[in-house]
């Protein structure tokens, strides 16, 4: 294993070993306090852009499970069609693994997928650190690559030799802050940018409509006309013979970066999914139901998707449901304002109440942004709120049939104790 460190943007150091692809890497670094799950973890595509830390400390031992795909296009055991996460960083990677449904192990996908794992990095420690700081841009490099290990030093220690020493003594050391420069493989220490500047959604949003009825699924290009879609969704449907697909609800799921499970809930209610691009106004086509999806990165950064769910809000029938990134942006189209939380919840053992009730459950939680409670106008009420900070886990209109959770109810990994919010969506239709 190649020696690498990990570099925090204001200056402090973890030593590691790479036992992933080899390059180096930028992004906001994140911590995830579950014991398990990182096959979800890695390809949900709410970690676009982050490094991702995970601080159970035996990561690896019960391998990868097969990439396979349904009929529908979804993949069987993942969240996505591909590792989402910029790395993964870990305590202690376990090279051997034992599970009835693996056939490779974490560092050989990792590899495949050319995505960077570190291993022997005091995880408590860094995660002490983002908990005190919060959250930060941080980058990946390769010890042994002289060129980018001199200019590294050079820029984070300014020539001061004594820190350097100092530094070089210690597996973990703080440098002078303001040392902030990010980028790709060619040139990691010398681009810059801000993770909450980036349009992630953009990024892992599907391009084509596509539609999920029963076990199959097809694409129609977006340049087609509404009528020109709503011809063709009804005859696609009656061409593959989708059992009772006139009187099958349709729901548009505004894809920001939707996790597969999501589109398994939905779609085990037996219900008809048109998925659109984040950007895309869906108004016009046929459907019952709104449903507007996780992702990651800023919602500031997804106005396009906020305008076009304020003009679906036009009808105040219309069932709409958001999970994570949805709860934002419905609150959004609603006239709440988000704040960024100092390290996010990442975790499988978030607990929320609902509002006005005794009622609490644990939930699988990967946010980073939360709904303003204060923000909220006179139409709207929280719906959940987490039970250790008090922040927002979810709205409700107090009229029209519109709602939304913060946490995920489809799990995926995690605990299931609220998919009945689908149900609960779905008996609007």
């Amino acid at each position: 294993m190649r020696n690498v460190t990990l570099i925090l943007d204001d200056g402090t150091r973890f030593r590691g070993q790479s036992f992933g692809y080899e390059k180096p890497v930028a992004g906001e670094v994140v911590f995830n306090t579950a014991m398990t799950g990182y096959p979800e973890s890695l390809t949900d595509p709410s970690y676009a852009g982050q490094l991702m830390t995970l601080t159970y400390p035996l990561v690896g031992n019960y391998g990868v499970p097969p990439f396979t795909i349904e009929g529908n296009g979804l993949a069987t055991f993942m969240e996505s069609e591909k590792i989402h996460a910029e790395a993964i960083i870990v305590s202690d990677y376990s090279e051997n693994y034992s599970h009835w449904n693996a056939v490779e192990s974490l560092a050989d996908w990792l590899k495949r997928e050319h995505v960077p794992g570190i291993t022997g990095i005091d995880t408590r420690e860094l995660t002490k650190v983002l908990r005190e700081h919060g959250v930060m841009m941080g980058r990946i490099v390769f010890d042994d690559n002289e060129e980018l290990r001199m200019k590294n030093e050079e820029s984070t220690f300014g020539g001061n030799e004594e820190l350097r020493m100092k530094n070089e003594e210690s597996g973990c050391a703080a440098a002078p802050h303001g040392n902030s420069s990010f980028g790709g493989e060619a040139d990691i220490l010398h681009s810059s940018f801000n993770y909450g500047e980036v349009n992630y959604v953009d990024r892992v949003s599907c391009k084509d409509i596509i539609v999920y009825a029963g076990d199959k699924s097809y694409s129609l290009a977006t340049v087609l006309s509404k009528e020109e879609l709503n011809t063709s969704i009804a005859q696609l449907d009656s061409s593959f013979f989708i059992p009772h697909s006139s009187l099958r609800k349709k729901v548009v799921l505004v894809d920001c970066g939707v996790k597969t499970n999501i589109l398994r809930c939905l779609l085990k209610r037996g219900v008809e999914v048109i998925r659109v691009p984040w950007d895309y106004d869906f108004n016009g086509l046929q459907f019952d139901g709104l449903f507007i999806s996780n992702g990651p990165g800023d919602p500031d950064t997804c106005d396009a998707a906020v305008q076009n769910i304020r003009k679906a809000m036009a009808n105040e029938k219309l069932p709409i449901f958001g999970i994570c990134m949805g709860n934002q942006l419905l609150s959004k189209a609603g006239g709440a304002k988000i704040y960024k939380l100092k390290y996010g919840h990442r975790s499988h053992n978030q607990p929320v109440r609902m509002v006005g009730t005794e009622r609490c459950f644990i939930t699988s939680q990967n946010h980073g942004y939360a709904v303003d409670n204060n923000t909220l106008g006179a139409d709207w009420e929280p719906l959940f709120v987490n039970m250790n900070d008090g922040s927002n886990e979810g709205i409700r209109h107090k009229r029209n049939p519109w709602f939304s959770a913060q946490f995920h109810p489809e799990a995926a990994s995690g605990p299931t104790d609220t998919e009945f919010l689908f149900d609960e969506f779905v008996k609007l239709l």
